[in-house]
């Protein structure tokens, strides 16, 4: 390996390390954005074609973005899931506690479950019920409270309806 080389690896390493070190607080947005910069940049320097490292980066913005929604819209649907299975066994006015808790520490979550009322239809059996979501551990940590909505299904109870939880999940109920 030629000494020229050797000093691309090294940068292409240096922006690499830098690039993740720095992530880690970082939206999801700008963790796609930083991967693809730092794969784009380290292939740049690699290859020694600026026009093959754009496009690695672009590649590997795409790919990691793609890859942070799926993960962050299975998260949400396993806190809605867990938050449906809850209402739909409890009875009208009834309130009792929820807790997820994923094995990487992202999208954890606790609150309450009421129900509210309970409806039948032709179609299905469904209850309405209000949720909170608290902001952290302690006693006087602020709960912001959701509406949803729960039907049963041959699975067991899923999420149905959730107005105004898009605040809380975005688009990705």
């Amino acid at each position: 390996m030629s000494a020229a080389a050797s000093v691309r690896l090294a940068l292409a390493a240096a922006v690499c390390v830098s690039a993740s070190m720095s992530m880690s607080g970082c939206s999801s947005t700008s963790v796609g954005a930083a991967s693809g910069a730092a794969a784009g940049v380290a292939t740049g320097l690699v290859t020694a074609n600026p026009a093959v490292g754009v496009g690695v980066g672009i590649a590997v913005q795409a790919a990691t973005d793609e890859v942070l929604k799926t993960y962050m819209r299975n998260m949400h649907e396993d806190q809605q899931n867990l938050i449906a299975a809850l209402a739909g066994a409890l009875p009208v006015g009834e309130t009792r506690p929820w807790r997820i808790k994923h094995s990487m520490p992202i999208e954890n979550g606790h609150g309450q479950v009421r129900v509210t009322r309970a409806f039948q239809s032709a179609l299905a059996s469904c209850k309405d019920f209000v949720f909170s979501v608290q902001d952290g551990d302690d006693p006087g940590a602020h709960e912001a409270w959701y509406t949803g909505s729960a039907c049963r299904q041959d699975k067991g109870w899923k999420w149905a309806l959730a107005e105004p939880a898009v605040e809380r999940w975005g688009n990705l109920q």
